[in-house]
């Protein structure tokens, strides 16, 4: 039996495994990490769009618009050197997109389009030839095509109306692939896993899922974030084919005890591991209400008396003594922990100041993190 084959046989026994014990919460090693390597690369380009209908750049106001425009005429034959410029259907843009790994010459890719001067709308119009460069500086693919806008815009005399971002869009299949990148995967004798949410179990835990699979002490866990595969010097086979087991491979990833507060609108969230040990817990506000009643006194029948305003001033003053001071106890469960917590009564802002409290008061066993 050949290595592939063995390794397939071997992938087909740990499936079975694994579907047997469905109570673990576990991910796919594809969901939780990348190969170096196989990535999307970023492009950028500078181009202009024309045929807006009186909604472009105002030449006075945005001179790199005028030039653009007079370098892309003469390249066409047009001279337009000491003649005064004055059109309002053209604009400058910057032009983005993202160059998949392995695409090839000739494949289309999305692009975006954004404008880069005073237009007010790049609707119904056409982005001409614009050449996307890669970090390196090399062309790597050729934009052209027809601007679709997800927003509008109307003007009126009086009034005016703006729905969406009209001076953004997005061209579907607008780029042309003109340069690959060389990347040769099936000659490569190890690989380097990146880990999204680096672990030092989380990032062992892997290698020792590659290792269990390949039958060979071939990965090794180099920090929190990356796992080393070294191919077998006897593997025949196809590494297309062993990424691909190695991506299905399941295993439970470890993350540190965190809570997640966000103070501008009151979210709290929190991870799995997040333990309190036993903590006594009061919280109560002082509510001071003052409600003016001002009262009209009239003078008497026939007399020389003047009507006058008499103030009246309603106080009342609740400091919600039914707050009584809470326990809660030391919990093994998340959802034990927001229970006791929301025994409490409390909103979500009075819980952000009782957690960084119990923190403070070393109860917490987790790290609070404030966005």
């Amino acid at each position: 039996m050949t290595f592939t084959i063995a390794l397939r046989a071997l992938v087909a026994a740990l499936w079975l495994a694994l579907l047997s014990n469905s109570a673990i919460a576990a991910s796919r090693i594809k969901d939780i990490s990348d190969f170096e390597g196989i990535r999307d690369n970023q492009l950028i380009g500078y181009g202009l769009v024309v045929g807006l209908l009186g909604t472009g750049d105002s030449l006075r106001n945005s001179p790199f618009t005028r030039q653009s425009l007079q370098a892309m005429l003469e390249r066409l034959g047009v001279n337009t050197r000491g003649f005064d410029l004055n059109t309002d259907n053209v604009a400058a843009v910057m032009v983005t997109a993202n160059l998949p790994a392995f695409s090839t010459q000739g494949t289309r890719i999305d692009v975006s389009v954004s404008a880069l001067g005073d237009s007010e709308s790049l609707q119904g119009g056409t982005l001409l030839v614009t050449p996307l460069l890669g970090a390196d500086g090399e062309v790597y693919a050729i934009a052209q095509g027809p601007v679709a806008i997800g927003g509008f815009s109307a003007n009126g005399e009086a009034a005016s109306i703006v729905r969406g971002v009209p001076t953004s869009g997005r061209i579907a299949n607008g780029a042309l692939v003109e340069r690959e990148i060389d990347f040769k995967l099936a000659s490569m004798t190890s690989l380097r896993l990146a880990l999204r949410n680096p672990d030092l179990t989380t990032s062992r835990r892997v290698a020792l899922a590659i290792n269990e699979l390949i039958g060979l002490p071939t990965a090794e866990p180099v920090d929190p974030a990356t796992v080393r595969i070294d191919l077998p010097r006897d593997f025949d086979g196809n590494i297309v084919d062993l990424l691909t087991d190695i991506e299905q491979l399941i295993i439970e990833p470890d993350l540190p005890a965190r809570v997640i507060i966000d103070e501008n609108s009151g979210i709290i969230v929190m991870g799995q591991n997040v333990r309190v040990s036993t903590v006594a817990v009061a919280q109560g506000n002082l509510t001071v209400r003052i409600a003016e009643s001002p009262e009209a006194s009239q003078p008497l029948p026939f007399s020389n008396g003047e009507t006058v305003v008499t103030p009246r001033s309603d106080v009342q003053v609740d400091d919600e003594s039914g707050n009584k001071l809470g326990v809660v106890d030391e919990t093994i469960t998340l959802q034990e922990l927001v229970n006791g917590l929301n025994a409490l009564g409390i909103g979500p802002r009075d819980l952000i100041s009782i957690l960084q409290a119990i923190k403070a008061a070393g109860a917490l066993q987790a790290e609070i993190e404030v966005l």
